[in-house]
């Protein structure tokens, strides 16, 4: 039998396509391996921008499912409870580590009503933002603000509404450190309507009057005694002023506390 054996030329030809084929395949490979190593490359790269990115600006946090207080929860609360709540927030607002709320949600669920748990009567300072400082959302608490914390009947009438009428619990009367308030009644400031507001505060200057340093609004240290005798002398005109809170402090049902803001921490420190 005579067997057929390809021609030269066709074992060229042939050797030739092989030899393609080859380097065609390795050089898809090539490619391959090259896309692969370019796509790592990029995930690297990315990952790397996107640690920076956190680095420079941390994510921001997912909002919490939280609820707006209910009567029932506010029924079940007692002042020491809510004071040490208060105590606990401003610690994580100190420590940076407040909480991501859905403020919206928020805002929509407490159009029914509302019930909460404490009354902060603050300085009209806009350095401190009270909700802030205790890291408290909306319907929390009730906020009223007057220059250098002081007590008037329309601020006595809030305060009897909160807690006589919407079940607050807590009373508390804070002052801040820097006040400008303080530092005009110390220096008998005369000016409109002021003039009246800082009468308030100069009963606090006179029960200052023992300090044995420098008395003058310059003195950082006897502006925090003024302040601090600032918020005592408010706590006893509540006390004095309104017979409906008193009978309340007295038989225990609401408790009223005293408080000073740091404005260099952030810091408050209650009086008790």
């Amino acid at each position: 039998m005579l067997h057929a054996y390809p021609s030269p030329a066709m074992v060229v030809k042939t050797s030739y396509l092989h030899v393609v084929m080859r380097l065609k395949n390795g050089l898809y490979i090539f490619l391959f391996v090259g896309l692969i190593a370019v796509m790592q490359s990029c995930g690297h790269a990315e990952e790397e921008k996107k640690t920076v990115t956190e680095a420079i600006e941390p994510p921001i946090p997912k909002p919490v499912k939280e609820s707006v207080t209910t009567a029932e929860q506010q029924k079940a609360l007692t002042p020491a409870i809510i004071l040490q709540n208060l105590k606990d927030g401003n610690k994580r607002f100190t420590d940076n580590n407040v909480t991501a709320r859905d403020h919206s949600k928020l805002v929509r669920d407490a159009v029914a009503g509302q019930y909460p748990k404490s009354v902060i009567l603050s300085c009209l300072d806009s350095r401190i933002p009270v909700e802030d400082v205790f890291d408290k959302g909306i319907g929390d608490m009730f906020v009223a603000r007057v220059a250098g914390n002081v007590v008037n009947t329309d601020i006595l009438g809030s305060m009897e509404y909160a807690c006589k009428v919407s079940g607050s619990k807590l009373i508390v009367i804070m002052g801040h450190s820097n006040c400008g308030a303080v530092k005009s009644a110390i220096d008998n400031v005369q000016l409109g309507n002021i003039t009246g507001l800082l009468a308030r505060i100069k009963p606090a200057v006179q029960l200052s009057q023992t300090y044995a340093g420098e008395k003058t609004s310059k003195n950082i240290e006897y502006t925090d005694v003024v302040g601090n005798n600032n918020v005592l002398y408010a706590i006893e005109q509540v006390k004095k002023l309104s017979p409906v809170l008193n009978e309340m402090i007295q038989k225990e049902q609401i408790k009223i506390v005293g408080a000073y803001y740091d404005m260099k921490t952030g810091k408050v420190t209650f009086t008790e």
